[in-house]
């Protein structure tokens, strides 16, 4: 069986390293786990006003394709210890409406990328109560946090580091377990 995986990709910065870090998984993950990269950056925030029958385009896409998924990664960015807005409105706009959310119940699991020494690791413990409040089975080990990732990367953000992508293939063989496991 092939796994459908939405990435939702917390920075939008031309040469993202999260985006080098998401799409190094997608080159390494095993055949049969199948992720891609969901657009988020042009979202507009979240508004019940506007939501229903005439909801914007971009929700609608985003809402089909994370629900035509079996599970969600998220790959994030650490802004003022927490996670960017762009990731946090695509949580509301994945959860809503009320009762009708695509994200409710979907294995998941975070990886947090940080140029710097703590590996974004505030955004992922922010992130983990919003998935907790999603009913996301959340994949409890291993967390990936990855520091100083400007230094694992080469000019084309391409990983040179052996030590993380073999950590990176030991968290994607493990995604693929717990999704299995709990999406079945």
């Amino acid at each position: 069986m092939t796994y459908k995986v939405s990435v939702l990709v917390g920075s939008l910065r031309k040469g993202s390293f999260n985006l080098a870090i998401a799409n190094a998984i997608k080159e390494m993950a095993a055949p049969d786990l199948d992720l891609r990269v969901a657009e988020i950056g042009d979202l507009p925030h979240y508004n019940p006003d506007i939501d229903g029958d005439s909801a914007p385009a971009a929700w609608a896409r985003l809402r089909d394709e994370i629900g035509g998924s079996d599970a969600v990664l998220f790959v994030t960015p650490e802004y003022n210890r927490s996670v960017p807005g762009v990731l946090k409105n695509a949580l509301d706009v994945g959860s809503r409406p009320y009762g009708k959310g695509v994200l409710i119940g979907k294995p998941a699991a975070i990886i947090s990328v940080s140029p710097g020494g703590m590996g974004a690791f505030g955004a992922a413990q922010h992130l983990r109560q919003s998935v907790a409040c999603l009913n996301m089975p959340l994949l409890p080990a291993p967390e990936v946090y990855i520091p100083g990732v400007a230094n694992l990367l080469d000019d084309d953000g391409k990983l040179t580091n052996e030590d993380t992508r073999k950590f990176l293939q030991q968290f994607s063989d493990s995604f693929k377990g717990w999704i299995a496991k709990v999406g079945g």
